[in-house]
């Protein structure tokens, strides 16, 4: 991995991928540029929930933001995880090597700790293009991440729910020491990820020592039984 040339943050604005960006700078990585895919509703490969606010984050870090909107996500079978995976990864892969023509693309950062559905398809992308991979979550102890995140400064909001034991008081609520602590009794209990990457919960870092003001957020609470989210209805930098 070389640190020389132009870096890509693959960027949700959720805390995997802001520890990701955030670990790629304290590293000295070149990263000029964040990119965020706006997906689906039922999207296999990209955080969904307010993608939207990737642009507030992004002008907070102070680095030039690139959104991907592609018209359909759907790979011919839509029944087939794999086949729409690949589908989903196409418009990514096309905006890299659009940056590429402009850029010294040296290689993407990924927020990806266990997936290897996710992981796989990225590492291939990059092997097709012939660029590294800074995946700084891979494999660590989710516990340790959060720890560190939050010794770190990051400030993370809950922004959906959708597993046994998470109900609606944790919309909206913030992701510190203490959550941390019940995350790990709902993972012993409902075998819960400490931190959500299997889609259990959702995340947006309002602050963090890479941005320069705070994303403040208004919200309406959604429940829907055994699941919800938060509908943003404004959004600023402090």
């Amino acid at each position: 991995m070389t640190a020389s040339g132009d870096w890509v943050s693959l960027f949700s604005g959720g805390k995997d991928s802001a520890w990701a960006l955030y670990r790629a700078l304290e590293e000295g990585l070149n990263v000029t540029r964040l990119l965020t895919v706006h997906p689906s509703e039922d999207s296999f490969m990209y955080h969904v929930p307010a993608t939207h606010l990737t642009s507030l984050a992004a002008e907070s870090v102070g680095i030039e933001h690139v959104e991907v909107y592609p018209d359909d996500f759907d790979a011919p079978n839509a029944e087939d995880a794999t086949a729409q995976g690949d589908a989903e990864l196409e418009p990514l892969e096309a905006a890299l090597e659009e940056l590429a023509s402009d850029l010294d693309l040296a290689g993407v950062t990924a927020g990806a700790i266990e997936s290897e559905y996710q992981t796989s398809r990225i590492q291939g992308m990059c092997d097709r293009l012939g660029i590294d991979l800074f995946a700084p979550l891979w494999r660590e102890d989710p516990r340790e991440l959060g720890e560190a995140m939050l010794d770190a400064g990051f400030e993370i909001t809950i922004l959906q729910v959708a597993a046994g034991g998470l109900d609606e008081s944790w919309l909206g609520r913030t992701l510190d020491a203490a959550a941390l602590d019940e995350l790990a009794e709902l993972n012993e209990e409902y075998g819960v990820h400490v931190l959500g990457e299997g889609g259990e919960f959702e995340t947006f870092v309002t602050d963090g020592p890479h941005m320069s003001r705070p994303v403040e957020l208004e919200y309406e609470t959604v429940w829907e039984g055994t699941r919800g989210y938060l509908e943003i209805t404004d959004a600023s930098l402090g």
